[in-house]
C-alpha cells in the first residue's frame, strides 16, 4: 500500500516521551483569553450552524441555515483560526467527559461536538453548508470562516477515519476547500496520531496540555494522506452492527479485469467504505471484536491505553493464535484455507495471484508507518519489494470457517461466510487525498 507523503514520515516514538513532550514542560506559556481569541467562531454563526444541524432541514445548501439571531457579518471580525472539536467522550478512559468540558471552555460549546449527539456528517450536510449559504447571500465573516475553517478530532484511529470519510465528501460534492484535521489521541493504538505527529497516547498533565495542542492544530503546516476505497460483495445477508466506516451500497461493480472463477448467487449484497490506517482479516480483527464488545458491554474495565492494551493481550491468547473458528484441527487455522488474493500494481493491466503460506493468520494492507501502537512492520524493506500497488482482491469461501473477523482503521466486524459462494473484497486507492494538519 502506498504510504503518507514523504513530510510525514515520523518515526514512531513511545508512549512515555509523547506524553512527557504533550504536558508541555518546554515552551511558551499559552493564554488562555488569546487562544479564546483566536478560535472561537463569532456567536451569531455558531447559533446558525448549531440551528442548521439540530433542526436538519432541507438539502444543502439550500433552506439549511436558519438562526434566531440575524446579524450583519460584514461588520464583525472573523476568527484568526476557526476551529471545531470532534470528541468522542467514550474514549480516554475517566477523561472523556473532562476533557469535552475543557474544550468546550477555550472555544465555545457550540464548536463542540460530541460524536454521541452530532454526527460528522451532519456537521458537513448542515454545518458547513449554512456558512456557505451565508457566503453566497454576501457575508464576508461566513465567508473567511469557512475558507480557514479546522478541525480537531480527539478520539481512536477508527473516529478520526469516521470524520474523514465524511469531510471527504467535500471532495466529491466540489464543496471546496476541505478542512484539514488535527488528532488529540484517545485511543489504544493511535497509529494515524503517531504518524502525524500528535504522540500516541493522552498526556498525564491533559489540562494544560490541551492548550497547547489547539493552538499547533490552528498553526501547524498541511500534510496529505493516501486513503483507499474498499467494497464488500457478498451472497445475500447482511452485515449485523457494522462499523460507522462501513455503509450498503448498490454499486457493486468489481474490477472486470479479473474473471470470477465459479457460480454465482442470484442476489448479491454489498458495503462500501474508505480507511486511512489499515484493512486487516483474521487474528488482529478477531481480537479487536472481542475487546470491542467487552467494552461495550463492560465499560468500566477499558479505564484508558494501558487498561486496554493489557485486555488486548489477554483476547490475543484466548481468540487470536490459540482458539479459532478451526480449533479443532490446527491445520485450518490458516487464512490459506479460506482466502486467495489478488494484487494489480500500478500502471499495470494485468491482475496477479499472491500465494498465502499456510501459516499465515491475519492479512494486513497497511497505509501508514506505524501499526499496533507504534510498531514498524515495514522494516528495511529492499527494493523489489516496495512496488506500488494499485487494487488488491480478496476472495473468501467458507468451508469450515461461517465467520471470518475484518476490519478497518479499528472498527472491527464479523463478516459472515458462504461455503457455496464466495465473498468478495476490492480496495483501491482513492483519488483524492486527505489533509491532515501536522503536530510537528
Amino acid at each position: 500500500m502506498d504510504s503518507p507523503s514523504s513530510t510525514t514520515r515520523i518515526a514512531a516514538r513511545s508512549s512515555m516521551i509523547d506524553s512527557i513532550r504533550g504536558c508541555g514542560l518546554s515552551g511558551m506559556r499559552i493564554d488562555k483569553e488569546d487562544l479564546r481569541r483566536k478560535l472561537s467562531i463569532p456567536e451569531y454563526l455558531r447559533v446558525a450552524m448549531s440551528n442548521a444541524i439540530r433542526r436538519k432541514e432541507g438539502e444543502p445548501p439550500a433552506d439549511t441555515c436558519q438562526s434566531d439571531v440575524i446579524v450583519d457579518g460584514n461588520g464583525v471580525q472573523p476568527p484568526e483560526a476557526p476551529m471545531v472539536v470532534f470528541i468522542n467522550s467514550r474514549s480516554g478512559g475517566r477523561h472523556g467527559p473532562e476533557l469535552k468540558e475543557r474544550l468546550q471552555e477555550l472555544m465555545g460549546k457550540e464548536q463542540v461536538f460530541d460524536l454521541s449527539e452530532v454526527k460528522p456528517h451532519e456537521f458537513v450536510q448542515y454545518g458547513l453548508a449554512c456558512l456557505e449559504k451565508l457566503a453566497e447571500l454576501g457575508d464576508f465573516c461566513a465567508k473567511d470562516t469557512r475558507q480557514k475553517m479546522r478541525i480537531v478530532v480527539a478520539g481512536g484511529d477508527g473516529t478520526v477515519g469516521w470524520v474523514l470519510g465524511s469531510v471527504g465528501e467535500l471532495n466529491k460534492q466540489g464543496r471546496e476547500p476541505v478542512p484539514p484535521v488535527a488528532i488529540i489521541p484517545l485511543g489504544t493504538g493511535n497509529d494515524l496520531s503517531r504518524s502525524f505527529g500528535w504522540g500516541g497516547s493522552f498526556p498525564f498533565a491533559w489540562k494544560s496540555a490541551v492548550k497547547r495542542t489547539l493552538q499547533r492544530a490552528s498553526a501547524g503546516p498541511i500534510c496529505r494522506l493516501d486513503s483507499w476505497h474498499a467494497v464488500i460483495q457478498m451472497p445475500s445477508g447482511e452485515v449485523v452492527d457494522p462499523p460507522h466506516s462501513l455503509k450498503p451500497t448498490e454499486d457493486c461493480a468489481l474490477d472486470q479485469g479479473l474473471q470470477i472463477e465459479g457460480a454465482l448467487p442470484e442476489k448479491v449484497n454489498c458495503y462500501e467504505g474508505v480507511f486511512y490506517n489499515y484493512f486487516s482479516i483474521g487474528m488482529d480483527a478477531q481480537v479487536a471484536y472481542g475487546f470491542h464488545h467487552l467494552r461495550n458491554e463492560k465499560p468500566y474495565l477499558a479505564q484508558g491505553p494501558i487498561s486496554n492494551k493489557l485486555i488486548y493481550s489477554g483476547y490475543s491468547c484466548t481468540q487470536g493464535w490459540f482458539l479459532t473458528p478451526c480449533i479443532s484441527d490446527p491445520n485450518l487455522r490458516g487464512l490459506k484455507n479460506i482466502l486467495r488474493m489478488h494484487v494489480k500494481k500500478v500502471n499495470c493491466s494485468e491482475w496477479e495471484q499472491v500465494a498465502v503460506p499456510k501459516s499465515v493468520r491475519a492479512i494486513v494492507a497497511l497505509n501508514l508507518h506505524n501499526y499496533a501502537s507504534g510498531r514498524n512492520p515495514w522494516g528495511n524493506l529492499s527494493p523489489e519489494y516496495l512496488e506500488k500497488a494499485a487494487a488488491i482482491r480478496l476472495e473468501f469461501r467458507g468451508g469450515e470457517w461461517k465467520d471470518a473477523f475484518m476490519q478497518m482503521d479499528g472498527e472491527p466486524w464479523k463478516q459472515p461466510l458462504n461455503r457455496d459462494y464466495s465473498t468478495f473484497v476490492e480496495i483501491k486507492r482513492v483519488p483524492f487525498q486527505s489533509l491532515m494538519i501536522s503536530g510537528e
